[in-house]
């Protein structure tokens, strides 16, 4: 047995399109409101880049209740910029297709891999990623 790489955190932004942001955190970094709240900064560049003609003034967007998204930070921050949070009643768990959908199957295919850099585990989820189909995201 060889020890593993590690694990990574990751905050993966989707939409029926496709991946439009994936950020890993660095090891030791915790999220918080304000390193959440310049995921959003960053999200809203992308949209404007990667969804010219769907973007407009608002931005419907849906996270769960977890603490850094409930933030009032956070939520001045959403405001800001112009995104309108969808409210996420809890115990939905069709609500939350990323943990439902996307981290499972990414799961799945990483299961058993050996990788020995923490580059490797990083190039390997992008990989996946590129190469999954519009319809699997929709």
């Amino acid at each position: 047995m060889q020890k593993s790489v590690g694990k990574f955190l990751a905050s993966i932004c989707w939409d029926q399109d496709g991946i439009l942001l994936i950020d890993f955190i660095p090891k030791g970094q915790t999220i918080n409101a304000e390193y959440y709240s310049s995921l959003l900064v960053q999200m809203k560049d992308i949209l404007k880049e990667k969804r010219r003609g769907k973007f407009t003034k608002w931005v419907l967007f849906l996270h769960d209740n977890a603490p850094v998204h409930r933030a009032l930070a956070t939520q001045k921050k959403l405001a800001y910029l112009g995104f309108q949070c969808l409210d996420h009643p809890p115990y939905s768990p069709d609500l939350t297709p990323s943990d439902y959908h996307l981290f499972p199957v990414l799961k799945k295919t990483m299961k058993g891999r050996q990788f020995s850099s923490d580059a490797e585990v990083i190039a390997a989820a992008e990989t996946w990623f590129d190469v999954q189909l519009s319809e699997f995201f929709f």
